[in-house]
């Protein structure tokens, strides 16, 4: 395989890997760029039901890539204006990653800082293995953040916690990322990818129309007025009621069977 961003697709899940040797996956533009690239194919493929980011080796990302060289930055002191478009450029690829129509699980191993914790809120679900390390890093660097950390990290622990980690960052442990609430869940770092495609595969299982209309829900209740989320709730609930797959589910409740659920 070529490239910084690796995609495979298997029984309806897809497995996006970050591959940066000798980097710890650090995330130069040229990741950024393709990494958007297969969000957008991703985001269109309608037998992806499951998307699973992660690090290639022991390490998840260890944020931007501050050592590469300047033509690879995204930020590059060539220009303000420039350095703006690049990173909003960059910004849009992470809020399409949150906004992926599918379930996305964020496999965590090793290091997660900086723009990569960023990715990692980013995503549905993050698993941990019992060595991932975590860090906002952005101070300590003299920046005030990017990628939407200090949004998402606000919206998924609260105000309190969220100025704690990035006005005075510093290493969290999984076991205190875990405690936190900031990951789902912490396993073995030798069983970190069974578990993942673990809870991929029950995903994958699941009613895919419901599973994509609850996901809008989920994504919506944060962001909408109560009378604007009911709307958009309702239209969700009755599209559902009317599917192929709620008839088959009720069917398969009544006579004590497995469903078995084709996205119609």
């Amino acid at each position: 395989m070529t490239g910084r961003v690796h995609v495979t697709v298997d029984n309806a899940v897809a497995q996006v890997v970050i591959d940066n040797p000798g980097r710890r996956n650090a995330l130069s533009h040229t990741v950024f760029d393709e990494l958007g690239s297969a969000i957008t194919d991703l985001s269109c493929a309608p037998d992806v039901r499951v998307v699973i980011l992660a690090g290639k080796g022991t390490d998840f990302s260890v944020g931007a890539d501050l050592a590469a060289p300047p033509g690879s930055r995204t930020l590059r002191g060539d220009s303000i204006a420039a350095d703006t478009a690049r990173l909003r450029q960059v910004s849009s690829t992470l809020h399409r990653f949150h906004h992926l129509p599918q379930v996305t699980i964020a496999a965590i191993d090793g290091a997660c800082a900086g723009a990569g914790l960023s990715l990692a809120a980013a995503a549905d679900f993050r698993i941990a293995s019992d060595r991932a390390v975590f860090n906002t890093a952005f101070v300590n660097a003299a920046l005030s953040g990017d990628l939407g950390g200090v949004w998402l990290i606000t919206k998924l622990l609260g105000g309190a916690k969220a100025r704690e980690l990035f006005l005075t960052p510093g290493k969290l442990t999984a076991q205190a990322a875990l405690d936190l609430g900031l990951v789902t869940t912490v396993t073995g770092t030798a069983s970190l990818h069974a578990d993942t495609l673990d809870l991929a595969h029950r995903l994958a299982s699941s009613a895919p129309l419901a599973v994509r209309a609850m996901k809008q829900n989920l994504l919506q209740a944060s962001t909408t007025s109560l009378s604007d989320y009911l709307l958009a709730e309702v239209d969700r609930m009755v599209q559902c009621f009317h599917s192929g797959d709620a008839h088959e589910a009720a069917d398969a409740f009544l006579n004590k069977r497995v469903p078995s659920f084709t996205g119609r």
